[in-house]
């Protein structure tokens, strides 16, 4: 085992192409059609048809509650932003011809990049990775190491994915030092390497103008304009004090957070945009956008310290448009 760490953590000689965002600084939105003579209906081609999966397990993950957001969706949209992107079940569920993915953690958005650009390398990293819980403590200790910062992309997102899959429940948790430590599943037999899902993915992701984005929520959408699609899925509002699950990024998402981000939602309606976000079913998010339409839905969560916390609970989907018609709110 100690041979293998040894080479996971030994820098490439080449460095991995500097071009790793897709489309990169030649993305020029102004020069961009006119929204309301480009925006589709969300009706996928017979290109798009392609079944898509995240390739991640995620807290708070949105493929169980596909079929009851698709009843909420705008009828049509230009680009879509997905600012916090998560395991992205939404937007590979969607496909949608022109997007935007964001998010603050910078080990999940250099998977996207790495699977974009890397999928025969990563394919044949993952299946280096061994099952057992030495293996895995020494492979989840790397980020205490000096020499984590020397770590490739490749490298990373390798680590990340392979975390991610022998890990307690799918559980990616950070400490306040940005280490991970979410301990090891004792499955006996995950599935550490899909090839097949990690090249469909790859493929999706260079079919079409996509940018990725690692920065905080508010700077990812400031190019959306009128027309366009913006889903919000935040870290959660906590329904009790055992329940928030925050812990995805170094700082947390507090109470201030929530309210920033009420603010961008306000300032996304007066350019124009759709907006959809999911949150808890708390005070805190009711009065926040209690002008806004909400509907409540039920989901299933398995995270939670206390087992008897898990299952069943109440989330709210906010839209700052009428479903039924499409047309923005007046606020």
């Amino acid at each position: 085992m100690g041979t293998h760490i040894t080479k996971f953590m030994r820098p490439l000689i080449q460095t991995i192409n500097a071009q790793t965002l897709a489309l990169g600084s030649g993305y020029d939105a102004k020069k961009q059609k006119d929204p309301s003579k480009s925006m589709k209906p969300i009706v996928k081609s017979p290109a798009q048809e392609t079944a898509l999966k995240p390739f991640l397990k995620w807290a708070g993950g949105k493929r169980q509650l596909l079929p009851v957001i698709h009843q909420y969706l705008p009828g049509q949209f230009h680009s879509y932003y997905e600012p916090f992107i998560g395991a992205g079940a939404l937007m590979f569920d969607l496909q949608p011809r022109q997007l935007m993915i964001n998010d603050l953690n910078s080990e999940l958005i250099n998977c996207y990049r790495v699977i974009q650009k890397q999928p025969e390398a990563l394919i044949k990293s993952l299946q280096t990775h061994q099952n057992t819980p030495e293996y895995f403590y020494a492979i989840r200790a790397l980020d205490r190491e000096a020499g984590f910062a020397q770590m490739n992309d490749l490298q990373r997102a390798s680590r990340t994915i392979y975390l991610n899959k022998t890990c307690y429940n799918g559980l990616y948790r950070v400490n306040r030092k940005n280490q991970f430590n979410a301990p090891f599943g004792k499955y006996s037999n995950p599935k550490i390497v899909d090839p097949a899902g990690i090249r469909t993915v790859s493929q999706f992701l260079n079919s079409r103008p996509v940018r990725l984005l690692n920065q905080d929520f508010e700077k990812s959408v400031q190019t959306a304009r009128s027309g366009d699609f913006v889903y919000f899925d935040p870290p959660y509002d906590p329904v009790s004090s055992s329940a928030s699950f925050t812990a995805y990024q170094q700082d947390g998402f507090g109470l201030a957070e929530q309210r920033r981000l009420a603010r961008v939602v306000q300032d996304l309606t007066r350019r124009g945009c759709r907006v959809m976000l999911s949150n808890s079913s708390t005070d805190l998010i009711r009065s926040l956008y209690k002008d806004y339409t909400i509907k409540r839905v039920s989901a299933t969560r398995r995270i939670n310290s206390k087992a008897s916390l898990r299952g069943e609970i109440d989330e709210l989907i906010v839209m700052n448009y009428r479903p039924e018609t499409g047309r923005l709110i007046e606020l």
